[in-house]
């Protein structure tokens, strides 16, 4: 994810390293059979808004074959400390990265065959703005490729009053720094009110005992504490974020994630 000058909220922190490399191994197949329904021109260039760590460096890079480009950016110079080091490590050589605040972006007009952007609505907020900057990288014909959760469908089983109280101060905590954390449940109408006709997918996965993208709850809250303090004694927020995990870390504890909401549209 991107940010802007006023803070992601988890921008540079380890934890949040770790968790968006495994939030992108965790989707990454849901990307890739997005991908496939959308024809790559030859030579294609595609833009990789807030790629964090990995994001979709790794399918846009396999999209545009090797006579293409894929271009990832990202404000915070750990996230691209980062990316640099995935691509090093996959051997990307199609693939370059450079800092870029998509709300002031120095990116040229018109440049891109695709754009995508994951989870950069639902944190960031400013929907009407980053449509306008997204819409202006992309050529005539270009696939403009959103993602971004939806809540309904995040629960962990058997019953985890601890960890849904989590869920619920977490989406508290992103309203309050003026993101909605089920930001996708808007994207389809958004994309109609610039014109667009998207396509919509939705993703749900099952999370068998022992995932670690089970512990979601305990590492969005444990990163979030500062913030989520103006909402939770800190005394009160330990001791929930403790029992949340002791829930989680149960033998017979599955759970299903957020729903992914992916939207593609043709300009």
């Amino acid at each position: 994810m991107s940010s802007s000058e006023s803070g992601y909220l988890l921008a540079g922190q380890a934890s949040e390293l770790q968790r968006l490399q495994l939030q992108s191994r965790v989707w990454e197949p849901a990307g890739r059979s997005l991908l496939a329904e959308l024809p790559a021109p030859a030579g294609a260039k595609a833009l990789e808004v807030g790629c964090g760590v990995m994001g979709w460096l790794r399918v846009l890079s396999e999209w545009v074959g090797a006579e293409g480009q894929v271009l990832g950016t990202d404000v915070d110079d750990k996230m691209l400390a980062g990316a640099r080091q995935f691509v090093q490590d996959e051997a990307l050589a199609n693939v370059t990265l450079a800092r870029d605040d998509l709300f002031a972006s120095a990116l040229p007009e018109a440049s891109f065959d695709l754009v995508h952007a994951r989870f950069q609505i639902a944190p960031l907020g400013r929907a009407e703005a980053q449509l306008a900057a997204f819409r202006r990288w992309l050529r005539p014909g270009g696939w403009l490729v959103l993602e971004d959760p939806d809540l309904a469908s995040w629960r962990v089983h058997p019953d985890a009053p601890a960890a849904m109280a989590l869920i619920a101060l977490i989406e508290q905590g992103f309203r309050a720094s003026g993101g909605d954390f089920n930001a996708g449940r808007a994207l389809p109408t958004w994309l109609r009110s610039i014109g667009l006709q998207p396509r919509v997918r939705a993703q749900v996965l099952a999370l068998e005992p022992g995932h670690p993208y089970l512990r979601l709850p305990v590492q969005f809250a444990t990163a979030l504490k500062p913030r989520l303090q103006a909402l939770l004694p800190a005394a009160e927020l330990d001791a929930l974020i403790a029992r949340a995990e002791d829930e989680i870390a149960r033998p017979d504890a599955w759970g299903t994630t957020f729903t992914l909401i992916q939207v593609a549209a043709r300009v």
